[in-house]
């Protein structure tokens, strides 16, 4: 492809790995846990961590105060907000710490999710100069969040681009690309995190597929330093 491609990337799992947040988010509930009823923090992260691991996602907060004893909608409430409210220990993948100092030009990120959240990991990750502009869709309105094109339109109206110029890269075939394919948009999924083995719907699933972000520009041409 001759013409340098306009890069929106996707945050999670796709610039650096959701579960690290995941387990930071742990670490300051069970320091919580604590400090509020002296626990010892390591047993309530591991019992966390395994309660992840067995029962996956879902009422993990409740699992442990249940085991104590101690649950209530109102504690289960402040476990949840401390984990949104904790600063993570995060870090970008190195692929993506490498293809982002290298980029220049108009490079984006549109991410879902909590926008207090959100924001925090954009802030724990350092990664504001790299973009020209960051759409947290949450800021929007829930109802903007993907599959929305919103943000996308945002950005298209912002450059005066073509949604064929534009290219999304991501790693949730059930909303990353579901409707940016229709319209032209250019879509990468990367192989990562919790839907890497996911088989997606095929009218759901992105142009291509890559293991990493170094892969990326073996399909499309970026521009780069």
């Amino acid at each position: 492809m001759c013409v340098t491609m306009i890069p929106i990337f996707d945050l999670d799992d796709t610039l650096y790995s959701e579960l690290s947040y995941v387990h930071s988010g742990f670490k300051a509930v069970a320091i919580f846990l604590e400090r509020e009823f002296g626990w010892r923090s390591k047993e309530s992260y591991d019992a966390m961590r395994e309660s992840l691991d067995t029962l996956g996602r879902g009422a993990i907060f409740d699992c442990l105060l249940k085991s104590k004893g101690v649950c209530s909608k109102s504690i289960v409430r402040r476990c949840i907000s401390v984990y949104r409210g904790h600063s993570p220990e995060i870090a970008l993948n190195d692929d993506a710490k490498d293809l982002l100092s290298s980029l220049r030009g108009p490079v984006f990120l549109v991410t879902d999710g909590n926008k207090i959240v959100q924001a925090k990991k954009v802030a724990a990750l350092g990664i504001q100069s790299y973009f020209t502009k960051i759409y947290i869709t949450h800021r929007y309105g829930v109802h903007n969040c993907k599959p929305s094109t919103h943000c996308f339109r945002l950005i298209r109206d912002s450059l005066g681009c073509d949604w064929s110029d534009m290219i999304y890269i991501g790693d949730n075939p059930a909303k990353d690309f579901v409707n940016l394919k229709p319209i032209g948009v250019k879509t990468v999924r990367i192989l990562t995190g919790s839907y890497s083995n996911v088989s997606a719907v095929p009218d759901f699933d992105a142009d291509f597929h890559i293991e990493n972000l170094n892969q990326l520009s073996r399909i499309f041409t970026l521009d780069l330093v």
